[in-house]
């Protein structure tokens, strides 16, 4: 097991992480379970936020919300208020996308589809593209 106690490995996990997570979505996307798919963009993207935020010296970082955490992260860089416009996007994927109660209308299994997929992996592509960016770790 890798040891990710230290402040100088954490950002990097949260970025492997990130990128697992991504893989992940894209392999839901492309066997058809777009709700899945679309949860697992929002958490890559989560995970590449925080570890943005820790990559700068935080020693903690809560919620879960993107549009919070990217708020966190205009602290260290303006650029994340155009970031936190994107990623907002993705939050109603934390919850519609795995509770029934999440969505009027039914499960999400039955009410996500590929074009819903198909924007939130592009999203999350590029959030994850520009923080690696950012981080030096492209």
């Amino acid at each position: 097991m890798t040891d990710y106690s230290s402040l100088e490995r954490l950002p990097r996990s949260w970025l492997t992480q990130a990128r697992h997570d991504l893989d992940a979505a894209e392999a839901n996307a492309q066997a058809g379970r777009h709700d899945l798919a679309c949860f697992l963009c929002h958490q890559a993207s989560e995970k590449a936020v925080v570890g943005f935020i820790y990559h700068h010296g935080a020693e903690h970082v809560w919620g879960h919300s993107l549009a919070d955490l990217c708020e966190d992260a205009k602290a260290f860089d303006q650029s994340f208020e155009f970031v936190k416009s994107v990623a907002g996007l993705l939050d109603h994927h934390y919850a519609g996308a795995r509770y029934p109660q999440g969505l009027p209308g039914g499960a999400p299994c039955e009410a996500y589809e590929a074009l819903d997929s198909e924007r939130a992996l592009e999203i999350a592509r590029e959030i994850l593209a520009g923080i690696e960016e950012k981080m030096g770790l492209e």
